[in-house]
């Protein structure tokens, strides 16, 4: 059992304020995996303290850049000898199939931390500009105390986007995990006490709704960065904007993919369903809207049928031939179920799933479910489901798959499968979302991620990542000086 009985803050576990506890419960067995502490307001209010404190005084306050990005590195090599274990751990927790956990939960988080290692020892914080007058001193400082406030289907990698930039900047964090996974940002704390990150840098703080929003109106509290749902991330957005406090929000997609009449469809199936159904469907930039000409739409529709109905449902921790898990709670299955419901009731035809799979009386899975004869203003082609249930949408030619790409609310991801990647390009030029990827699936770490429209606000990642946790400053300077540059 991973029982934790005390809360990280200020660089130390501390008892909580309050006696309530979460009770973490692993999704394919329904079985007692942990628990924690659940924070309470004066938890939130001790942790937002220590990391005013860590930044204006202590070891962090003024430490140079090179400094930070050895602490940093110290930090990903703990996680990379640790990295079997929280795979193991975050399976458990999410119930993702566990090749997921070990690339798209911990090796993602890890690259993502290297990315920033990296970034912090070369990027200027200090630079000077010639203007009219004279030379201008540029600053780049840190926003100051971070808010991060986590979602439960890829806890430790959602952490560390916030998390990397945040000491990239030389800012501070109050982090909130979600009350279904906080399990792994323990051990994140555990290491990064080991690798020597100075007290009040990063605190932990799992906590519910209530407690979350006054971490987003607390008064000492400098930016808020979120993941999560729409729903949400509109409420702290107006939260945040009352308080002109600059937020990060990452929310939710809808993105299509646009399968091409150029394209080996069978070189791609197995790409584009692991797009498709990825964290059994728990992702916000899942491709769950497949776009197929009308020439080959029953072609594609057989295809991808014939793949959904061949992953293997199960509990997937210690086997890696389970290639679907189970939902993270049972009202995720009631939500899941209630779509695919409400697609057959709106004349959708299920070619795949639909059901619960026979022989797993325990944990909260759901087929993975292909839905064709789709059209776009249908509510499961609009909304997002956040499960593994996927819509096959015909279009009548590339102009018209653009068009339908861009009939949604979301913006956030999109892919083009074509054996004309030069055309595939120009179909990325035309779909308004944030990352789109030319055959495949990929985040690059080095490139802002992000969403238009109903997706989000703000970027994660690259220098324009890093740019969201940093506060311009300009020092006007007499004409001639050159003043001594420090990061």
């Amino acid at each position: 059992m991973n029982h934790y009985e005390q809360l990280y803050i200020g660089g130390e576990w501390v008892n909580p304020a309050g006696p309530d506890r979460f009770q973490v419960i692993n999704p394919a067995t329904e079985e007692l995996l942990g628990s924690t502490p659940e924070g309470s307001v004066a938890d939130i209010d001790r942790a937002v303290v220590a990391a005013r404190s860590a930044l204006t005084t202590g070891d962090w306050a003024g430490m140079p850049a090179a400094e930070r990005a050895d602490i940093m590195g110290r930090l990903l090599a703990l996680l990379g000898e640790k990295a079997d274990d929280l795979a193991n751990l975050i399976t458990a927790e999410v119930g993702c199939p566990l090749l997921f956990a070990h690339f798209g939960q911990v090796g993602a988080a890890n690259m993502v931390l290297d990315y920033f290692t990296n970034l912090t020892r070369e990027y200027e914080f200090e630079e000077v500009r010639q203007d009219m007058l004279g030379p201008a001193l540029v600053r780049k400082e840190p926003i100051g105390v971070v808010g991060g406030i986590i979602p439960w289907n890829v806890p430790l990698f959602i952490t560390m986007l916030k998390l990397g930039p945040t000491l990239a900047s030389g800012s501070t964090m109050v982090l909130k995990p979600a009350p279904e996974t906080p399990l792994s940002s323990f051990v994140l704390a555990e290491l990064a006490h080991q690798a020597g990150l100075p007290a009040g840098v990063l605190n932990i703080v799992p906590a519910g709704r209530e407690v979350g929003e006054h971490l987003v109106t607390h008064p000492d509290v400098d930016k808020i960065s979120f993941t999560g749902s729409t729903v949400a991330g509109r409420k702290i957005g107006a939260l945040c904007g009352e308080r002109l406090r600059p937020c990060t929000l990452e929310l939710g997609g809808k993105s299509a993919a646009i399968v091409l009449d150029d394209v080996d469809l069978d070189a791609i199936i197995p790409e584009l369903i692991s797009a498709a159904t990825m964290n059994n469907g728990q992702a916000c930039v899942g491709q769950t809207r497949i776009l197929a000409s009308r020439t080959r739409y029953a072609e594609v529709v057989d295809a991808v049928t014939e793949a959904m109905a061949a992953l293997v449902p199960g509990d997937p921790s210690g086997n890696f031939d389970v290639t679907l898990g189970p939902l993270i709670a049972e009202r995720q299955r009631d939500r899941v179920e209630g779509y695919i419901a409400a697609g057959i009731a709106e004349g959708a035809r299920v070619t795949t799933g639909g059901g619960r799979p026979a022989g797993l009386d325990k944990g909260w899975f759901v087929e993975a479910t292909l839905f064709a004869d789709v059209d776009n203003s249908m509510k499961i082609a609009q909304e997002e489901i956040f499960g593994p249930v996927v819509v096959a949408i015909p279009y009548e030619d590339q102009a018209d798959a653009i068009r339908i790409a861009n009939d949604s609310a979301y913006g956030l991801s999109g892919t083009v499968w074509t054996s004309d990647v030069e055309n595939g390009i120009d179909v990325a030029r035309g779909v308004r979302t944030g990352n789109y990827t030319v055959n495949g699936f990929g985040m690059a770490w080095g490139a802002p991620f992000g969403g238009f429209k109903q997706s989000g606000v703000g970027r994660e990642l690259g220098p324009e990542g890093l740019g969201e946790f940093l506060a311009s400053k300009t020092i006007n300077l007499p004409a001639g000086t050159e003043p001594t540059l420090k990061y």
